[in-house]
């Protein structure tokens, strides 16, 4: 698909839902072709032809168009009728269990970004607790779906109907040890710790006691502890069991940004050059992910960007590392990831549209 494409996207009034629209409004092969907003929309709205975009994100407003853009209501009829090839479901896991199979069946290809159809093993979803878990319709949309982290599934991506869009945790911890857990290197037995960190935006727009102001200001706090989510997307992404990993969550009191700190030891002695080589070679021909040779990243460095920061360091021994893994949840970690997505599902360059997000106002 490399001609032009009509997108969609339902859920355009969270936080990665914001960001996904200012991605394809300003994507430059789509221009001439803004994405159809659609959504749950009133009377009173509906009656004006849905809700202005920028009423929902006055950030979006500029002279390119987007003031005429509304959010509409929802319909399989309006997507047809508006000629939809792509839709971006920004969605709940439940409404993207019951919207991504019907999509397929129109012909319409989807990239989902909730956690809805990201794990292939029945165990690793039952944190979700699916109502359709198991059933004939399910099985089969999960058989179709392409986890989509395009530096560990490129060429599936490329011809896929359904992607789930990987986990913003999961994105940082699983590139930083995929590369390491894949050479050989990591004793396993040993087991990992990852610790990680992210911005109050990482726990979506609805506001909970836990990212009201008055909780998440001036502290720092664990949570899911041996129970997040994003736990098998670890396990079945990076190829380990539960027992070799120790993944820990924590909200840190910022808008937006995830770092994570892993703990690994290595069967055998390593040098920097080993590792980094290991690295360098895994992900070439991957131009969204950075690796540190010198440094550590920072959450400020990766911000407002679609780069995967990735550094470490090594102790005396060689067999002990500290990996450090930084991302824009937002971005890498939830919109960005998909655009990327879409550019390869539609043929266009991996990085067209992404490469500068730092630089936009």
């Amino acid at each position: 698909m490399t001609q032009q494409v009509q997108t969609a996207v339902v859920g355009v009034t969270g936080y990665a839902g914001a960001e996904l629209a200012q991605l394809l409004l300003r994507h430059p092969r789509l221009h001439g072709k803004p994405p159809v907003f659609a959504g749950r929309v009133d009377a009173r709205d509906e009656a004006r032809g849905g809700i202005p975009l920028i009423e929902i994100h006055p950030q979006l407003a500029g002279h390119n168009g987007n003031g005429n853009l509304r959010q509409e209501p929802f319909s399989w009829q309006m997507l047809e009728q508006r000629g939809v090839d792509l839709l971006f479901l920004a969605t709940p896991h439940e409404q993207s269990r019951e919207w991504a199979p019907e999509a397929l069946k129109r012909g319409i290809r989807v990239i989902d970004l909730s956690g809805a159809w990201r794990l292939t093993h029945s165990a690793n979803r039952a944190v979700y607790k699916f109502e359709d878990e198991g059933t004939d319709l399910a099985v089969a949309t999960q058989e179709k779906a392409v986890y989509g982290m395009p530096e560990l599934h490129r060429d599936q991506i490329l011809d896929a109907h359904l992607v789930a869009n990987p986990g913003c945790y999961a994105t940082s911890v699983i590139l930083a040890l995929k590369p390491l857990v894949s050479a050989g290197i990591v004793d396993l037995d040993h087991g990992i710790v990852a610790d990680s960190k992210s911005g109050v935006s990482g726990a979506g727009k609805a506001p909970t006691a836990k990212t009201h102001f008055m909780y998440a200001a001036d502290n720092l706090s664990a949570y899911g502890v041996f129970g997040h989510r994003h736990t098998g997307e670890l396990l079945e992404q990076i190829g380990i069991k539960s027992s070799e990993i120790v993944f820990t969550p924590h909200l840190l009191p910022i808008p937006r940004g995830i770092l994570s700190t892993i703990y690994a030891r290595f069967k055998e002695r390593q040098t920097h050059e080993s590792v980094l080589k290991i690295y360098q070679e895994f992900f070439m021909g991957s131009p969204l992910v950075r690796i540190f040779e010198k440094s550590l990243p920072q959450i400020q460095y990766s911000v407002h960007t679609n780069y995967a920061d990735i550094g470490f360091q090594l102790d005396a021994s060689g067999r002990r590392a500290v990996l450090v893994s930084c991302l824009d949840n937002l971005l890498k970690g939830a919109a960005g990831q998909a655009v990327q997505n879409m550019n390869l599902m539609c043929g266009f360059a991996e990085t067209t549209g992404l490469e500068q997000i730092a630089l936009m106002p």
